[in-house]
Parts: C-alpha cells; structure tokens; sequence
C-alpha cells in the first residue's frame, strides 16, 4: 500500500494516462488490492479493481459452500453488504468527470449468482469500479490517495469483516428451505408453491420492493399443501399449483396480474424481507407473450398458424416485423425448442386472434379462410403430449373453463378455488365453438445458429455492449428485447453480451442444436463459473450475473442478423 500511495504522489498533476503504471498488485493490512484495468481518461468507463480476503483473515465456514445454492446465499449475503455500505460511505472525493464514483453491483431482490463477489478455498474476491480523481485532464495524486487510503480499506472494514456470522448463517438456512420447498414441488408435481403470509404486490411499477400495508397471501383450503423444512418445527403451508392447466381469473384490478408476476418471478429465489422468499415456480417456467415488431428466424410456427396467404412457409417462418399472433406463435415454439415446461400467460398482453375464436367468428370466418389453431385448442394437447403446463390468467374468455384442471378466482387479493363452478357453468352453457380437428400438437423444430448470425465488428474491433436491461449493442446491430419479462438485473444482460462475444471469439454456435448449445453454456457456468465466458479470466470479470438458458434463447432469437438451420 505504501507503493502504491508514492507512486500517486509522484504521478500528482501528470498526464491522466500515466495512471496506467498503477495497475498491479498491493498489499495491504489484511486483504491485497490488485488494480486490473485502468480508464483512459475521468470521463470514461471507471477502473476495475479487485479487493481479495484470505480466509484465514474472514473466516468462511466450508459447510457455508456446501451446495450451489448455499454458497450463491453466502455470496450474496456479502454482497448486499458491501453494496449497502458503499452506498452510505461518506467519502467525498473530488474532481473532474467520474472522480471518486466508488461502484458495486449490488443485489436486487432475486439472490442471483453474480460475479461482485466470489469465494473459493482460499479467498474471498470483491471486484469493485472506481473513478479515478482528476483535475482536469490531469491526475489529482492527493484525492486518489484519499481512494486508496481511506475509502477502500473503511469499505471493506465496514462489510466483509462487519458481516455476523449469523447473519450469513440466516441466508443459507433460507437457501436451504428454499431447496427443500422446491424438492417438494419435483416429488409432488407441483409447478408453484405460494406461501401463506407472503406479501405479493411491490412498492409500484417501478420498484420490486414488497408493498406496505399490502393483504396478505392466503390460500384456498382446496389448494393449500404443507411442507416440511428445516429450521422450522411446523410445516409451512402454501398454496400448491399442480401440474396442467390452471386458470387465474376474477375481475380487473383484483390482483390477477400480481398473482403471476409472483409466479413469474418465482424462478429465482429471494432475499429474506422481499415477501416472496417462500413463492417458488418449477425453473422451466417461462413468460409467454405478443411482441408487434419483433423478428423471428426460421420458427417452425406451423401448430399454430399454416396457410399464409401468398404461401409463406410456416415451418420454416421468417419475418422482420411479426405480427401480434405470430409472435406469440414464435414465443411459444422457441420457448419450447429451448426445453421449457411450463408456461405463463396473461391475456393483457397476448394477441386475442390467437388465444380464441368464439363460435359467431368461426361461423363468419371458416376454417378454411382462418390460419390460426387459436391457443385454446392447443392447450390440452401441450399438456398430454409434450407434458408442458400451462397457467393463464384470463379475464375475457370463459370458454377455456372447458379445458382447464383448476380455477382459481382472485377477489380483493383473495383466491379462491371456483373449479366447481366453472364446470357447473360449462354443463350448463355448453361449448358451442368448433375445436381444432389436429389430433398432435405438431413437430418441436430444433435449430442450429450459423456462426454468421455473430457480427460483433465495428471497424477493426469487436464488441458487444448492454445498455440497461433489455438492449445489446453487437457490432453495428442493435438486439431489442424489451418483453423478456424474466430478466430481472442488468448484470444477466451483461452476461448475455459476454457470452455472444465469447461464442463469437470461440466459434462456439458450429454444429449445435439452440437446445445443445443452451445446455453446454450451462455447464460452463457451473463447472467453470460466469467469468470464464470473460477475457479477463483472472482479473476484474466485470458487473455480472447469472441469467437463464431461457433469456439467453430469447436474445439469440432476437438478433436481427440470425441465420439458422434446421436440424
């Protein structure tokens, strides 16, 4: 550290690129700083620099790392700490541009696997960004040594060796009954489980923080199940949603769209106070919807809509600009072809032409002059054949009473099981509509990405770059994939960027099935962790988070560029 703050002194008041001699490693007290990349000038990209712990000077219990999701929560725990105490640092650090920003990619309410902070035998590693201070476009050696001194080493003081044990204790148990609930869920076929108590509504639209004052969930008796876990001497119970085809419905603003977003979110676990902590969905769940504009690449659409007019191959269907019903068509297909097995569905925001036609349409309109197999007509087939569950909420059409298994009914925040009467009311006003005479749901394509769909050069130099949530910019192409409702943090965005350059960089999309190549990037991950996608392996792997197969087909999908095979 003493090295490090004379060389500050001597580069004070120099040219801001000298700062590049800083990078390397520093010893300090009871961590070591090694500073990784260095920005170009205080307006750029802060620097990446690393903050590494021994163990053996913040002791991390093995039994902490035992399984995925144990050490993910132990990970996590720290994290949150750090990110809350760089929040509240009272540092003041001046100077030009990005001068003393101090930056952390600080968890959301989901626990993810995130790259801010990693443990492994030996130490505990967390990558932090900072500006460094400038006068000008010249470098203020004191302020910097302010960063280095002062704020660093308070930072790491007031988090990593602050943290309780039983506070990290805390998040693994939590982990641990989240693995138990959803081991439940496997042996009992369930594809949801609510906990009573839990708090489903958020804070508002634009915050994932639970809503005060909010009614409590609380299940029907006909759906509620118990659940032995740890920690816990009475089961918890909850409400149960079982495999097949269940129908959310009720009035408007009566918290059907709360209950799936719940639902939605459930595939990743949550941080003890988030409310959700005990919602949990199978994995394979994705959110399915319409998306006016969006481009589609070789989908095989064809159990949902054949006979375009002009003979435009639905097996093979391509467009630059889908259509309501044609989108969700490809939705559901790419969505399949990834390996989801179950899907969730919200009226609001799907094409009516393809979720229903009543029967005064199907008399106007003849099959015959009609190329959409309406959703509802799939449904049971998608449940019996390809055992892939289905929970839509649905305020318009009471026709799918006829195909539904339960009925939930949602009342001032209330569910309520109306299976019974639903099916009192379907013997009682029969389906008049005619249904689809296919007797299969039809072929699930599987698709190869040519390497040519990656075109990360602008110039002489590739890159790909998130912006936000839901953009990448690779190349010169923009990938916009504003409704993948399931990508919860940025970081996963970054990942995903990380990942097209890696396949890019690696050759990586020859010969494989989307399917193939989704499931050996998912073994990289766990095997070999998020920052081997990155180039810089052993350094600084930059702000990311773990993102499912299912977002990363959906941006694959997306790209304007694709060329894609089938197999």
């Amino acid at each position: 550290m003493k090295r490090l703050l004379q060389q500050l002194k001597q580069l004070d008041n120099k040219s801001y690129k000298a700062y590049k001699d800083i990078q390397g490693q520093y010893r300090y007290d009871n961590f070591d700083l090694y500073i990784d990349y260095v920005q170009g000038d205080p307006f750029a990209t802060p620097s990446k620099i690393r903050v590494v712990i021994p163990r053996q000077q913040r002791h991390v219990k093995s039994d902490w790392l035992k399984t995925p999701s144990r050490k993910t929560a132990t990970e996590d725990a720290f994290a949150r700490i750090v990110g809350k105490t760089i929040a509240n640092q009272k540092f003041s650090i001046k100077g030009t541009g990005k001068s003393g920003a101090i930056l952390f990619d600080s968890p959301g309410q989901e626990i993810l696997e995130r790259s801010a902070v990693q443990i492994n035998e030996g130490a505990i590693t967390v990558c932090i960004s900072v500006g460094l201070p400038a006068n000008g476009r010249r470098i203020n050696g004191r302020e910097a040594e302010k960063l280095f001194a002062q704020a660093i080493p308070t930072i790491i003081k007031n988090s990593i060796f602050s943290l309780k044990d039983e506070q990290i204790i805390q998040a693994v148990e939590l982990a641990d009954q989240q693995d138990a609930i959803r081991e439940a869920m496997r042996q009992n076929n369930w594809i949801a489980f609510l906990a009573n108590e839990s708090i489903l509504p958020r804070a508002s639209g634009v915050s994932n923080r639970p809503l005060q004052k909010a009614i409590p969930f609380q299940s029907p008796k006909e759906n509620e199940v118990a659940v032995a876990i740890p920690y816990q001497t009475e089961p918890i119970k909850g409400m149960a949603i079982k495999k097949g085809i269940t129908l959310i419905v009720g009035g408007g603003y009566h918290g059907k769209s709360t209950i799936l977003q719940a639902i939605e979110r459930g595939v990743y676990s949550h941080a003890k106070g988030d409310g959700r902590e005990y919602v949990l969905t199978d994995p394979d769940a994705v959110k399915i919807r319409a998306e006016d504009g969006r481009q589609i690449t070789g989908v095989n659409i064809s159990p949902f809509i054949t006979n375009l007019p002009h003979g435009q191959d639905t097996q093979f269907f391509s467009t630059e600009n889908a259509s309501g019903s044609t989108s969700q068509a490809a939705n559901v297909m790419e969505t399949l072809e990834a390996g989801a097995t179950s899907l969730l569905i919200d009226e609001d925001t799907s094409a009516t032409n393809f979720m229903i036609r009543d029967h005064r349409m199907q008399q106007l309109v003849k099959k015959s002059k009609e190329p959409i197999t309406p959703f509802i007509d799939k449904i049971k087939q998608m449940r019996d054949q390809l055992d892939v569950s289905t929970v839509l909420v649905m305020g318009g059409s009471g026709d799918y009473f006829a195909v539904a298994d339960s009925v939930i009914m949602m009342e001032a925040y209330v569910p309520y099981n109306v299976t019974s009467q639903a099916k009192e009311i379907m013997e009682e006003y029969p389906l008049e509509r005619d249904k689809s005479a296919e007797e299969t749901f039809g072929d699930i394509t599987n698709r190869s990405f040519q390497q040519n769909t990656l075109q990360t050069k602008k110039g002489n130099k590739a890159k790909t770059q998130a912006k936000g949530l839901t953009k990448i910019i690779m190349g010169r192409t923009d990938i916009d994939f504003d409704d993948t409702e399931q990508l919860v943090d940025a970081s996963q965005t970054r990942m995903i960027a990380e990942i097209i350059q890696f396949l890019d960089r690696t050759n990586g999309l020859q010969n494989k099935s989307l399917h193939e190549l989704l499931s050996e990037l998912e073994q990289q991950m766990d095997k070999q962790g998020l920052a081997s996608f990155t180039t810089f392996k052993n350094q600084h792997p930059g702000d990311i988070a773990r993102p499912r197969r299912y977002e990363i087909a959906a941006v694959l999908n997306r790209i304007r560029t694709a060329n894609v095979q089938q197999k």
